[in-house]
């Protein structure tokens, strides 16, 4: 498999109208993982305006391809999250999630934080 996966900060970038998220993704194959979904959901939950946001994730994911988390995904984020212990570098639990969903279908992760950098065998792209 191919592609690339969504990290939360770029699909908000992409629903606050940023003109390079736009381009980028009118230009690349992607999904999102599941744990994106929920935290687009939670940000929602505790924003001033739940319904506009609900119903525009709603539109969202009618629209993409959603990648659900496996036994290969746990056992992999068993891994990841053991590494950053040694390397003594935490990161989100979430984080660890997304990480281990891309690297189990073999996508790249699109995303502008920084600290998955600490992620052995990620393949990253940030738009930053």
């Amino acid at each position: 498999m191919s592609g690339n996966v969504l990290d939360t900060n770029i699909i908000i970038d992409l629903f606050r109208g940023d003109e390079k998220t736009k381009s980028f993704l009118n230009n690349f194959d992607f999904e999102i993982p599941v744990i994106v979904i929920g935290e687009l959901f939670y940000g929602a939950e505790n924003s001033s305006n739940k319904e506009k946001h609900f119903q525009q994730i709603k539109k969202f994911t009618e629209e993409v391809s959603i990648i659900n988390s496996t036994e290969d995904t746990a056992k992999i984020y068993a891994s990841i999250k053991s590494d950053l212990k040694q390397q003594g570098k935490p990161i989100p639990e979430n984080d660890i999630w997304i990480a281990a969903i891309a690297i189990e279908n073999n996508k790249s992760l699109v995303t502008n934080d920084q600290h998955f950098l600490s992620i052995k065998n990620l393949k990253i792209i940030n738009l930053k």
